[in-house]
């Protein structure tokens, strides 16, 4: 069984998270927070951390401005980078300057206020999904070429049709008995129905017949 490698990176973040964490601790005990207060410090200071760093990927991806989730992880950042240098001799723990007292003990206000606004900040964007139509430009009339509309070519003519005498003769019959009955010349539609032919073979006979 092959075992994973460990990734540097991954190690070197847990490396220095662990002593981001334990700075954040012994500050927060030295400023007169003690017990699990002195523990939930970090925890505070790198949760906002991480959450103004995940809304302004969110904001990036949704191209919206992320200049608050930048000052939220500002301030996130020089939380836990203050308490690195203040550990590291610079300080005396056992004499804590009223300042840093009130700082630390404003920072549960403040980081709830930070986190309030960046877990409320909508990142829900208008988009405009209507095509887009490319508008002719305009012309004045003056700049158009006039061009006359050509003539319509004429209609071919439709090919005679033959007749064969016998429904021609029969045709002749049902014309005159139609005259005399209404006296008008029969139409193409009325010949069509009486003889039971095709439109066209209708109308080659009306022609004929007129």
């Amino acid at each position: 069984m092959r075992l994973p490698r460990p990734d540097a990176v991954l190690v070197q973040a847990a490396i220095a998270g662990a002593l981001s964490f334990a700075h954040l601790h012994d500050l927060a005990e030295a400023a007169g927070q003690h017990g699990w207060k002195a523990w939930a410090y970090p925890v505070s200071v790198d949760l906002l951390l991480v959450a103004a760093w995940r809304r302004m990927r969110t904001l990036r991806t949704a191209h919206r401005p992320a200049a608050s989730a930048w000052t939220w992880f500002g301030i996130a950042l020089t939380a836990s980078l203050g308490a690195n240098v203040a550990t590291a001799g610079l300080l005396n723990l056992t004499h804590v300057p009223s300042w840093l007292r009130i700082l630390v003990a404003g920072w549960p206000a403040l980081a709830f206020f930070g986190g309030t606004l960046l877990a409320h900040t909508t990142t829900a964007h208008v988009q405009d999904d209507s095509p887009e139509v490319d508008l002719p430009l305009y012309e004045p009339p003056e700049a158009l070429d006039l061009v006359e509309p050509a003539a319509p070519e004429p209609a071919p003519e439709p090919p005679a049709i033959a007749v064969p005498a016998a429904l021609l003769d029969h045709a002749r019959k049902v014309a005159a008995d139609h005259q005399t009955r209404t006296g008008e010349p029969i139409d193409a539609d009325t010949l069509r129905a009486r003889l039971g032919v095709p439109p066209h073979f209708a109308t080659a006979i009306t022609a004929q017949l007129a």
